[in-house]
């Protein structure tokens, strides 16, 4: 008689996604004796509509990769090499604690740089145990630089980092600005609104160099050239306080900063600004003209434009247009940039240990301070949640630092990266499908707490499971540290007034913002700012760029 085959069970899991993305999908995993054989759109997130992109879609190919690391390494040849012999966690976090209070002992704390950087970690992954360990040997901190530095900064310099208008209201607006960003690559559950907002009228401008597939829709596609959003930005500032459009009564009420802005801009007229950008100045105005015509009106600020010399003040000036014309109070009305200021969660709690004060190091110049020359010199680096080699500035630079024989490199990762290949240490991370996480979108409104769907691969552990042992290790650990992620999950809901019904919320479905709709800017949420006003001009922004804010910089 022929073996009767059985089918095995497969066990549906709802999950949600914490990549580096402004979306977060809830997620459906299938999973056949324990192993992950299907990943598919959830409708527990509604925004996102049940559909995932590509790179989601095809996870489980990450997650049984030859290039995740099993167990941890040891270091047994070169640098650079890749040869290394396997060792127990004991014997490997034993040595790592070792060589970090040696360094802090013979060089000082400073001479440690932890080196992080990853928008796609959660609350529990990223600023919990891994913080407390630094924070208690007096390790240099890292100023994560590398994306989203002048946007973010011009976005609290302005509005104190308001949250800003959801993806469902797109379809409320009479006029949308898609400014420096590319929703159909990054972002794509912004699109269908866009389309449906289209469909019911909407006009659509595009400010990109590139001919993207939202360009090639759009009623004005401005493609300037990189790095003058600032000259255009400015220009129409210019254009529409001389032309009696900016809004004197929004203005006079609810912002700081107003006449010096108009001062700011008032060299930046429609021809310089054509001769600048690339464009022709009929295009400047008729933009001008349709921004100061059409109500609601909003623009998606992105990343893009924030990649040159001139990007925090084109971040800032592309954010003040809606102060000028008043866009605000009105659904659809207003600006998107990151909207993860709506989650007024911290890690403090879990961390608990004062921030520290001592040397920061700039990401983008990692390269310079892994110098031999650079003083305090680097001599334990411990690269976790980022590849620093394949992404930082000056790679060869960065190299150079990894291949010293005097500094003691630990890389804790899911794969065996770039960078591990110069480690003398590396240990195995878990995926976010393979732990707890807790995450928030920065695009959608969306809070998301997920339990692991599967067992970690081979010996992988959870980033605040590692750091709170070599807590341990160091010595530097203390009595009632939250530890475990239900411990640290506790600390980081009680944060926030809101944090327990979130947390209730985000285990079950997903949470919504306080107002348990998508928020309205000048009705449900105001600037974060002292006086709650827009900061049009801020001091501090003012006084860290070169030119002063909104000063222009010729490439």
């Amino acid at each position: 008689m022929g073996t009767e085959v059985v089918p095995r069970a497969v066990r549906q899991v709802e999950t949600g996604c914490p990549l580096d993305c402004p979306d977060a999908c809830s997620l459906t995993v299938d999973v056949e004796a324990g192993r992950v054989v299907r990943i598919d759109g959830s409708h527990l997130n509604p925004v996102t509509r049940g559909f995932i992109c590509a790179k989601v879609r095809g996870y489980a190919d990450h997650l049984y990769s030859a290039s995740r690391v099993e167990f941890p390494l040891l270091r047994r040849g070169p640098k650079g090499e890749g040869r290394f012999e396997r060792a127990s966690w004991d014997e490997a976090l034993s040595l790592v604690a070792e060589r970090l209070t040696t360094t802090r002992e013979r060089y000082g704390g400073e001479a440690i740089l932890p080196l992080s950087y990853g928008g796609s970690n959660g609350y529990l992954s990223q600023d919990t145990t891994d913080a407390r360990l630094f924070r208690r040997l007096g390790a240099s901190r890292l100023l994560r630089t590398v994306c989203a530095a002048p946007t973010g900064r011009a976005a609290e310099g302005l509005y104190g980092d308001m949250p800003g208008v959801a993806y469902e209201d797109y379809a409320h607006a009479r006029l949308i600005v898609i400014w420096g960003a590319n929703p159909n690559a990054a972002g794509v559950h912004l699109v269908p609104f866009i389309y449906e907002a289209q469909r019911q009228g909407a006009r659509l401008v595009v400010i990109d160099p590139r001919r993207t597939p939202l360009a090639r829709r759009a009623d004005l596609h401005l493609a300037v050239r990189p790095g003058t959003d600032l000259c255009l930005a400015l220009a129409v500032i210019r254009w529409l306080f001389e032309n009696d459009r900016a809004d004197e009564a929004f203005l006079a009420a609810h912002t700081t900063g107003a006449a010096e802005l108009r001062r700011r801009a008032e060299a930046w007229t429609l021809e310089r600004a054509a001769a600048a950008t690339g464009l022709r100045a009929e295009q400047i105005l008729a933009f001008a003209r349709l921004y100061a015509e059409t109500r609601p009106a909003l623009v998606r600020c992105g990343w893009g434009l924030e990649r040159n010399r001139n990007g925090g003040s084109a971040a800032a000036a592309v954010i003040a247009l809606p102060a000028v014309v008043g866009a605000f109070g009105v659904r659809g009305g207003g600006y998107t940039l990151s909207n993860s200021g709506a989650w007024n969660l911290s890690t403090e709690g879990a961390i608990r240990e004062p921030e520290a004060t001592t040397r920061a190091v700039n990401m983008n110049k990692v390269g310079e301070a892994l110098g031999p020359e650079t003083k305090p010199t680097v001599k334990a680096l411990f690269v976790y949640n980022c590849n620093p080699l394949m992404t930082l500035p000056n790679q060869e630079r960065v190299r150079a630092g990894l291949l010293r024989e005097d500094l003691f490199t630990v890389v804790f990762d899911q794969v065996l990266t770039d960078t591990a290949l110069y480690a003398d240490v590396v240990l195995p991370a878990t995926t976010f499908l393979e732990r707890r996480e807790i995450a928030r979108g920065y695009g959608a409104y969306a809070l998301q707490d997920r339990e692991a769907v599967i067992a970690p691969w081979g010996e992988a552990r959870d980033n605040h499971d590692v750091f709170a042992e070599l807590c341990r290790k160091a010595g530097v650990a203390r009595e009632g540290d939250p530890e475990s992620a239900a411990d640290l999950a506790s600390a980081i809901y009680a944060s926030s007034p809101e944090g327990p019904a979130w947390r209730d919320a985000a285990k079950h479905g997903v949470a919504l913002p306080p107002s348990g709709r998508a928020p309205v800017q000048f009705v449900d949420v105001f600037p974060g700012t002292p006086d709650r006003k827009v900061h049009l001009v801020p001091e501090e922004l003012d006084r860290e760029a070169p030119l002063g804010l909104y000063g222009f910089q010729a490439e």
